[in-house]
């Protein structure tokens, strides 16, 4: 994993990228958040095809835990990614509620994100 430093408006944000998953725990994410913000980042790009695909089937709990976590540590959070593809009610629920609080953003590119999180 590579992190790509983003500075807008003096603000950093760190986008994580990578050709595998990045995120398949709570574990996974807690060391993402540590590592951003180790480098001096409190915001964070991450895209959907590097995050464990169970993080989506909200029955597994894995969404709120990891979300939980970068909630506890404050660090703002966008996820990147198409999202129709999600037919479950509950998650495209989950979502619009997620991105109406913007703490946590699902967009459909990065330059979306970068916006989201520059504010």
């Amino acid at each position: 994993m590579e992190i790509k430093a983003h500075i807008i408006n003096s603000i950093n944000i760190a986008e994580a990228v990578s050709d595998h998953l990045i995120i398949q725990s709570a574990q996974d994410a807690l060391d993402l958040l540590g590592n951003a913000y180790y480098q001096g980042f409190d915001r964070v790009i991450i895209h959907e095809k590097n995050i464990t695909p169970e993080f989506f089937d909200l029955k597994t709990k894995l969404a709120g835990e990891i979300l939980q976590k970068f909630s506890n540590y404050r660090v703002r959070l966008a996820i990147v990614g198409d999202f129709s593809k999600y037919q479950s009610k509950s998650i495209r629920d989950f979502v619009f509620e997620s991105n109406k609080a913007r703490h946590i953003n699902f967009v459909e590119t990065t330059e979306k994100a970068l916006e989201s999180l520059s504010v």
